[in-house]
């Protein structure tokens, strides 16, 4: 985490270690994405985060740790459920 000294002297976090400018990205997406070598970039609006930018692999990574919290969250509500028992050849 990062912080971004803003005009009117608020500081803003940045999670990113890269930051630029919407107009930076505009010129060249692709020269963004090559210069930040795999890691997250904060896209800047007025000095003020506006969207992030990371790699698909860092994308999906994040997809699946929300997937396993929210597996973790059912299996702790379900914890104190009393089990039923199942034949399977009753199915």
């Amino acid at each position: 985490m990062h912080l971004v000294n803003m005009c009117m002297g608020t500081l803003v976090q940045v999670h990113a270690d890269l930051a630029m400018s919407v107009s930076e990205l505009k010129k060249n997406p692709m020269a963004v994405v090559k210069e930040a070598a795999g890691r997250a970039v904060a896209i800047l609006n007025r000095n003020s985060p506006a969207f992030y930018c990371v790699p698909p692999e860092v994308f999906e990574a994040m997809l699946d740790a929300i997937d396993d919290q929210e597996l973790a969250k059912l299996i702790n509500e379900r914890a104190s459920e009393t089990p039923v028992p199942v034949d399977i050849s009753e199915l």
